[in-house]
C-alpha cells in the first residue's frame, strides 16, 4: 500500500537533515574551541616587527636540525651547522607536545651523545611536535619545530 508524503512529513524530513548538519556543526565546534591551546604570542603585529630581523640571524647560523625515533622509542636530536658538522657549545632546550593540544606539553631532558642529543621515550604512539630552542655561542637565538610520528605502542 503506497503512502502519501503529506506536509508534516516533509517537515520532519527536512528538521532531520537540518537537525544533523546543525548538530554536527555544534559537536566539531566545541571540540575545537576545547583543543584549541591558546595564541602563539600576545600580539602578532608587536611579534610582526622583528620577525624578519631574528629570521636573517638565525638563517646566518646556517644550523638545521633533525629528530628521529629509533626503534626502542628514544628519541635522538641533531644540530649542524651550514658544513654539515655538528654544532658544539650550543645549548638545546626541546618541549615535546601534541601539534593540535597543549594538554600532553612537557620538557625532556637531553643527553648529549657527541654527535647529537637523546631523549627518553615519546610516551605513545601518534603524532608528535618537537620545539627545539637553542642560544649560539655568541649569543643568537635558534628556534624550530619538527613533527615526527610514532608508531610505536604505548
Amino acid at each position: 500500500m503506497p503512502t502519501t508524503i503529506t506536509g508534516p512529513k516533509v517537515l520532519a524530513m527536512f528538521g532531520l537533515g537540518f537537525g544533523t548538519v546543525i548538530a554536527v556543526n555544534v559537536a566539531l565546534a566545541v571540540n575545537a574551541v576545547h583543543t584549541f591551546p591558546g595564541l602563539e604570542v600576545a600580539s602578532s603585529y608587536v611579534a610582526s616587527q622583528s620577525f624578519d630581523a631574528e629570521r636573517a640571524r638565525q638563517e646566518r647560523l646556517g644550523w638545521s636540525a633533525g629528530a628521529e625515533i629509533a626503534p626502542d622509542g628514544t628519541l635522538r636530536v641533531t644540530l649542524t651547522d651550514a658544513q654539515g658538522d655538528p654544532v658544539q657549545g650550543a645549548a638545546l632546550d626541546l618541549t615535546l607536545g601534541r601539534p593540535t593540544t597543549d594538554a600532553e606539553d612537557r620538557a625532556l631532558p637531553l643527553t648529549r651523545d657527541g654527535t647529537g642529543w637523546r631523549a627518553g621515550p615519546l610516551p605513545g604512539p601518534g603524532a608528535w611536535m618537537l620545539q627545539l630552542e637553542a642560544t649560539a655561542a655568541d649569543g643568537t637565538p635558534w628556534r624550530h619545530r619538527v613533527t615526527l610520528h610514532n608508531g610505536a605502542p604505548s
